[in-house]
């Protein structure tokens, strides 16, 4: 039977009708509400108008934050300014069927293990590479979530002792190094640098700032001072990987979100600095880097899929 699957983020609600195999039938798109009281019922609108002639067997949620999925409670959800909200009490009560509620790169890691590029492996992380680090962990078939189910908030591992500040609190997360905020940052101090940056510098001076998306242009046109700073990224992304492998032994790394889309430019120096990281190297299985293949459909699809997987483990 087709889920639903809701994706919540912190400009647009994007919800979807899912089949057994991950393939979308229908979705929609509204912008988020401005006003965090308004939100749960822009969801109840867009599950009614999903679920009108089409039989369900249970809605997915999946926001950023820290999320009991067990419970299905959210803890913290700094893009809606939500603090201990009994989400799925609340849509339960209004839509007449179960809900799931679920952190949204465990929902993205979820959709890319059962459809996409984590496929036909039992174990795999999942860093969804965006404004900041998301990240998801698929052990032995399984989402980890963590005995809190706060787990896998990779972008908040300390990768910089007295590093860079981190929102979180703490200095030298992933996250202030391996992001699209990263990315900009290299970029432009690179383009502070002249040299291979002249580009970069240039491009600032006519827009005024760089953005991901003239960054990643300039990527894409393998632009020396761009893609020296995907490289940083990169080998920052690697040397992260290589202390995750070390304690999860994954068979494979999925990378996604926006910066994801350059492909190679980003693997390469991801797997040579994990290779130059990895403890017993020669000895030590290496696992795949890939890119992650659902896009912007990951957190439906997996938010939907984990919502069929809950009602079938609790019939």
């Amino acid at each position: 039977m087709h889920a639903i699957g809701i994706d919540i983020g912190g400009t647009k609600i994007a919800g979807a009708v899912v089949d057994e195999l991950g393939a979308i039938v229908r979705s929609e798109r509204v912008p988020t509400p401005g006003d965090p009281a308004l939100l749960e019922d822009a969801v109840v609108e867009m599950i009614r108008s999903l679920s009108a002639g089409e039989p369900t067997a249970a809605v997915g949620v999946a926001a950023a934050g820290f999320i009991d999925a067990a419970q299905s409670i959210v803890y913290y959800a700094p893009n809606i300014r939500w603090r201990n909200e009994p989400f799925r009490e609340k849509l339960e009560a209004r839509v007449g069927t179960t809900v799931v509620v679920d952190n949204d790169a465990n929902a993205a890691g979820w959709a890319e293990f059962r459809f996409g590029a984590g496929r036909l492996v039992s174990d795999m992380v999942m860093l969804t590479i965006g404004t900041g680090v998301g990240g998801a962990i698929v052990a032995g078939d399984r989402l980890f979530r963590g005995g809190f189910g706060a787990g896998a908030e990779l972008g908040h591992m300390r990768l910089v002792p007295n590093g860079i500040a981190c929102g979180c609190g703490q200095h030298g997360c992933l996250e202030q190094y391996g992001s699209g905020r990263a990315l900009l940052r290299m970029a432009g101090e690179i383009a502070d640098a002249g040299g291979i940056g002249q580009a970069l510098a240039r491009t600032r001076d006519e827009h005024g700032a760089l953005d991901g998306r003239r960054v990643g242009n300039l990527i894409a046109a393998e632009d020396p001072g761009a893609t020296a700073a995907l490289r940083q990224l990169g080998h920052w992304l690697g040397e992260a990987s290589a202390s995750l492998a070390a304690v999860l032994d994954p068979q494979r790394f999925v990378f996604g979100g926006g910066v994801a889309v350059a492909g190679d430019l980003l693997l390469d120096p991801i797997r040579e600095a994990f290779l130059e990281h990895l403890p017993a190297r020669g000895y030590h299985p290496e696992p795949d880097f890939v890119i992650a293949e659902l896009v912007n459909d990951a957190g439906v699809v997996g938010a939907a899929d984990l919502a069929r997987v809950w009602v079938a483990e609790h019939a």
